[in-house]
């Protein structure tokens, strides 16, 4: 009498996922139902979800006899949490209990279930497609909520099943699961306009905002409250092209493992979060570690506004992610590596009431109050931004004009960008030194003048490379191979100069 059974399934583990072997064993005597292998409440919790739902499926409950049950997730070293394997525990006790048979070798299961029978969606279904196809299992069946996740992956057969006994009646070859089909990603007609050339006023501005989206490069936008910089940062990730098929799946199963989202995310990800989130939820970590703002941001822009009101330590926390494009975070049990690769965004007013040094209202702030303010604003967070724009008052009769400006930012974003791409591969932010060191070797006198420029500013060796590599951004915007003169007055321009007045 074959009593036991051996499911196969995945729990996704921050952003990749571990194989659990969901174990069934059932012997006679008093009744008695056992899940072991450091499972938390919600799993313990399963026994009856999993016994409602083989009832109400038409098979006969656990609970209906006396029979000692034990359910075994393997490997007994890792925690396991959340709903993953109410599927693979309700087949190991009917395949235990002889109620069904069929070879479970090649197969993977996941889902929660519902008292009724149905199955509900799960969070990280991505990177348990993923670990499936790696680990060379044939089919997977995961919730069919998850479907749209989960037709962005090819190489395996994917089977998406809304109620356990469609599962059941496929495994028994009564009423086949169809394939879920590998669907191309159609991107949607874009407009010419955009919101960015809705915006009046700040001609500046808004050129710096398509400069750092040409080039991938961090920004800040500085001025007093009302004049545009939360508008002009919005419009920042609408103009980005779209994700490529490697990012889309990075973003989505990021954003799928938190809970964020279940579709795909095709466009890059816009990150806002409020000036009093806490330092884990920017950064990550946690009690049960998990990804924070920084790795949401990932593939897109982490806008952060009023941001001298964030936390000092929060602030500092960015240097690193901006530098490695990555966030360590180490705890007592584990260390983790999550991917940060995002464009930073930053606005932020001159003082703590938002009007020093303009003519909208005499400031009201002490001089020790100023100070207090602006001393977050560190050198190497400072150092690690690459284009400063202020943001002025725009007057009445700018704002009641009509706009008249057709500009397509969206599409000078994509082939500027498709420039770079073609000659190296990667964005002018991501250039490394030697590659800068080439940029004006065509042009000795220029590059004299260059470094008399930053002798008499006494730029700093990263600022020194951040205006090349701005430079650079702006001779591709304006089609020209070399970098010119105007090029670099311009990149000149988008210095810092927040600490000047």
């Amino acid at each position: 009498m074959v009593v036991f059974s051996k499911i196969f399934s995945a729990q996704a583990n921050l952003l990749k996922s571990e194989e659990i072997s969901v174990e069934g064993d059932i012997t006679n005597g008093l009744h008695s139902f056992s899940i072991i292998g450091l499972a938390d409440k919600s799993i313990n919790e399963s026994k009856d979800r999993v016994s409602s739902a083989i009832k109400n499926s038409g098979f006969i409950s656990p609970k209906s006899k006396n029979q000692k049950i034990i359910i075994s997730l393997t490997p007994a070293h890792i925690k396991k949490t959340g709903t993953f394997f109410d599927v693979p525990i309700a087949l190991a006790y009917l395949k235990s209990s002889q109620q069904i048979d069929f070879d479970s070798s090649n197969k993977l299961f996941v889902g929660e279930l519902s008292l009724d029978g149905d199955i509900k969606g799960v969070r990280g279904i991505i990177q348990t497609i993923m670990f499936a196809k790696e680990k060379g299992f044939e089919e997977v069946y995961i919730p069919d909520e998850n479907r749209v996740e989960a037709s962005i992956i090819s190489g395996i057969k994917i089977y998406p099943a809304k109620k356990l006994v469609d599962i059941i009646n496929h495994l028994k070859n009564k009423k086949v699961i169809e394939v879920l089909k590998n669907k191309k990603i159609k991107m949607a007609t874009e407009k010419n306009e955009t919101l960015l050339s809705k915006i009046k006023g700040n001609l500046f501005a808004k050129r710096a905002v398509l400069v750092a989206a040409c080039g991938g490069h961090n920004i800040c936008f500085y001025g007093p409250p009302g004049t545009g910089k939360t508008l002009l940062s919005k419009s920042f990730s609408e103009i980005l092209p779209p994700l490529k098929h490697k990012q889309i799946i990075e973003s989505s199963s990021i954003h799928s493992v938190v809970g964020a989202s279940r579709g795909l995310i095709i466009n890059p990800p816009f990150r806002n979060p409020h000036h009093t989130s806490s330092y884990t939820a920017i950064v990550g970590g946690g009690s049960d570690v998990k990804p924070g703002e920084i790795t949401l941001a990932h593939n897109g822009v982490l806008f952060m506004d009023e941001f001298l009101e964030f936390d000092r330590r929060t602030i500092e926390s960015l240097r690193q992610p901006l530098e490695d494009r990555e966030i360590k975070i180490s705890r007592s049990s584990k260390y983790v590596r999550f991917p940060a690769n995002f464009i930073l965004i930053i606005a932020l007013n001159p003082c703590p009431c938002g009007f020093k040094n303009t003519n909208i209202k005499n400031c009201v702030c002490s001089s020790r109050e100023i100070e207090s303010y602006r001393r977050k604003l560190s050198g190497p967070i400072l150092d690690r931004i690459d284009i400063f724009s202020q943001v002025s008052k725009i007057e009445y009769s700018e704002l009641s004009s009509v706009n008249k400006e057709s500009v397509d930012y969206k599409k000078i974003v994509q082939n500027t960008r498709k420039i770079q791409e073609k000659r190296q591969g990667k964005l002018n932010c991501d250039l490394s030194i030697a590659e800068l060191e080439k940029i004006l070797e065509h042009d000795q006198k220029l590059l004299k003048k260059f470094n008399d420029i930053a002798e008499k500013l006494n730029l700093s060796p990263r600022t020194y490379h951040k205006i090349l590599k701005i430079s650079q951004t702006i001779a591709d915007i304006d089609g020209f191979e070399k970098i010119k003169e105007l090029h670099l007055l311009e990149a000149l321009q988008h210095r810092n100069k927040i600490l000047k007045d």
